[in-house]
Parts: structure tokens; sequence; C-alpha cells
């Protein structure tokens, strides 16, 4: 686990805490107590094949910090948005299904704002699989279903990194 201080938009409870988890073998548990709204402690559950390093996800958070601030959560909670902003599309359920998690998934990005060391605890014990060092998030990266989601094309990734361009479609995406 790791976390991440995000106090720079000015907004209340600006820390994420970051556990990447593989070999997960209760992912439809899992998605079906977050989307019955049960997940306890709450958290955001992201398909960790499509996040080449942590930065995207930084990024998602801060936006989604400062929805929340605005009372502009375009979902029904702060961890929903968080996913919801990493996708870069405008259409929620859409992002959810495509950067949450599905039935199936088994390499896992767990995020939670403001945890406390036993809320951390708790969702490490809601994990079956294997907590591994965020250090190797972009190893296990699915390159080519990362280009096609965010439609990044070879001519960019010959310019920008893959990180930059989903950031620039997470930045970009209120202003299209």
């Amino acid at each position: 686990m790791k976390e991440f201080n995000l106090g720079g938009c000015g907004c209340p409870g600006g820390r994420l805490s970051l556990a990447l988890f593989v070999n997960v073998t209760n992912s439809k548990d899992l998605l079906k107590a977050m989307q019955e709204g049960v997940l306890e402690p709450e958290a955001a559950l992201i398909n960790a094949s499509l996040v080449p390093d942590v930065f995207p996800v930084l990024a998602a958070a801060q936006k989604a910090l400062l929805a929340n601030s605005n009372g502009q959560l375009t979902t029904r909670t702060l961890h929903s948005e968080l996913v919801y902003n990493y996708s870069g599309s405008k259409h929620i359920s859409e992002s959810l299904k495509r950067c949450g998690i599905s039935d199936s998934s088994t390499y896992i990005l767990v995020a939670r704002f403001n945890a406390s060391v036993d809320e951390m605890k708790s969702l490490e014990k809601l994990m079956h699989g294997t907590e591994v060092d965020l250090e190797k998030l972009g190893r296990r990266a699915d390159l080519g279903q990362i280009q096609k989601h965010y439609k990044i094309s070879a001519p960019e990734l010959a310019i920008s990194s893959l990180s930059d361009a989903i950031l620039c479609r997470i930045a970009a995406r209120d202003a299209l």
C-alpha cells in the first residue's frame, strides 16, 4: 500500500491510498458488493491492466475530489467518481464497466480516499489475492487494450508517453 497526498486542490481530504493485487479470485463477489453498495469499507476497484502508471489515477482522483468539494459528483460516490474520471469517457455505466472490475478480474488496483490503517487492512482481507508492490503496476498493463480504449494512435505515442496520452483524455473530457 502506498499513500499519496492530493492536497493541492484545496479540497478537504486529499489523501489517496493505493494497493495493487494480483491473482484475485473473488472479483465476482467484490463486484456484487460494490454494485449493491455494501462494500465495506468503500473503495474504488480499478482494472489494473488499464493502468500504465499511478499518475493518471492521481489526476482522476484530484478531479473526483474537486467535483466532490463543489457538490458536483457525476456518480453516486467519490470512489465511483474516481473510476469514472479515470475512464476519460462521458458515459457513466460504460466507464464503470471498462475501467472498473469485472467478474473475471484478477489484477486489481484498490483506491481509497482518506483511508485509515485499519480500513486498508480490512480491504486487504476482502481481496482474495496477493498484494504486490505498486512499482509493478506498468509491467502487467495491457498496452493494446489501453490504446484501443483511449483511442491512442501510434503517431501520438511517437511524441508522448502512454501515461501522458491518458492524462490528456482525463483532463480534456469535460471540455469536449
